[in-house]
């Protein structure tokens, strides 16, 4: 098959995993969502999304730093066309294809070559290949022209020209196996020893079996907790309804839908907080009247403001952090998530201008 055909026809086995920290890709396999250990960042919970499944929170049930393999658990219809772990041996010059979300553009496929079918770093394999890998695309499967799972895309050589490397689909079928061999959750492989372990039976952050400190247990343990302004600003979008979870696309960033309106948060090292919600753009014509319009509304608004940025009308509202208190944050937002939607429609449906497309989760 060729690279359109391959990701049309496995496209609803690519998951888009994000998590505070940042975000990654992940693909099914035999009932679990299988990612880097990195992408899931030591957390028990992120969240995920795919063409078949709505942006939901799902758990990670197996953490293992030394593959650098995390399992995820979601009840979710099973692929029309399921992934499988390839079973043929891997050679140089073979064609690969790599899916993930570099950069948040979903869906993304290139091709390459394998230039090295067995790359030794450390202990482990590597396979080697030129298919462009971003961050993003870790955790994401490296295909063969079957479209059968040949490999984990794991890490790149910074600063280097297409030097990608994934992990081999044999340590895949290896720690799949071990983990439904322990017939539980919640398993964490450790990195001096080898030994899956129970993490109930951690005691102290450390292992068992061998007693070195696993940072991964630890990193489960706390969990994240934001703090200061941040927390503030989650508290108040608690406040409102929001389920900040699966609102967060950064430590400092969150999207919220409210009708046809999409707003952001963003909380910036400056200090600065805006959420902005790019409503529409405006029509070749009647632009006089959405002038008007948006001015004489502004008159009206506290709180808010009504601008216009190349050819897209916003709505705003800025703050400094050091200005921000629970109950003024909470009118504000408010205000923001109800006009929001308010004014898209108005402009929409009195003034003609364009709807905005949606943005692919």
């Amino acid at each position: 098959m060729n690279t359109q055909a391959i990701l049309e026809t496995y496209i609803e086995n690519i998951i888009q995993i994000m998590t505070p920290y940042g975000s990654g890709t992940g693909f099914i396999i035999d009932n679990l969502i299988i990612t880097n250990s990195h992408v899931v960042a030591g957390l028990k919970e992120v969240v995920v999304s795919s063409k078949k499944i709505k942006r939901t929170v799902a758990k990670v049930v197996y953490d293992d730093t030394y593959f650098d393999l995390a399992f995820i658990s979601l009840d979710f219809e099973v692929p029309k066309n399921p992934f499988k772990l390839s079973q043929q041996n891997i050679k140089d010059g073979d064609t690969t294809i790599a899916i993930g979300h570099p950069y948040g553009l979903n869906y993304t496929a290139t091709e390459g070559i394998i230039s090295k079918a067995s790359r030794v770093q450390g202990e482990l394999e590597y396979i080697q290949m030129d298919a462009a890998i971003n961050p993003g695309n870790s955790g994401g499967p490296l295909l063969n022209e079957s479209g059968e799972v040949i490999g984990v895309n794991t890490f790149i050589i910074q600063n280097a020209n297409n030097l990608g490397f994934s992990l081999p689909y044999f340590y895949v079928d290896e720690a799949i196996k071990g983990y439904k061999n322990k017939n539980s959750e919640n398993i964490i492989k450790c990195p001096s020893c080898k030994n899956l372990i129970y993490e109930k039976d951690i005691k102290n952050d450390y292992c068992p079996e061998c007693g070195i400190k696993l940072n991964v247990a630890k990193l489960r343990r706390k969990g994240y907790e934001p703090t200061g302004t941040t927390k503030l600003l989650e508290e108040i979008l608690s406040s409102l309804d929001v389920n900040v979870t699966l609102a967060r696309r950064s430590q400092a960033s969150w999207k919220i839908e409210r009708g046809s309106a999409i707003i952001h948060i963003n909380y910036y090292d400056n200090g600065i907080i805006i959420g902005d919600t790019k409503l529409c753009t405006i029509p070749q014509e009647n632009i006089v009247e959405i002038y008007d319009y948006l001015l004489n509304e502004n008159s009206k608004l506290s709180y808010l403001q009504l601008s216009i940025n190349e050819n897209f009308i916003y709505l705003s509202h800025l703050i400094v952090d050091s200005s921000l208190t629970l109950k003024e944050g909470k009118t504000a937002f408010d205000r923001l998530f109800k006009n929001s939607n308010k004014y898209d429609d108005i402009l929409i449906n009195k003034y003609n201008a364009i709807k905005q497309k949606k943005e692919e989760e």
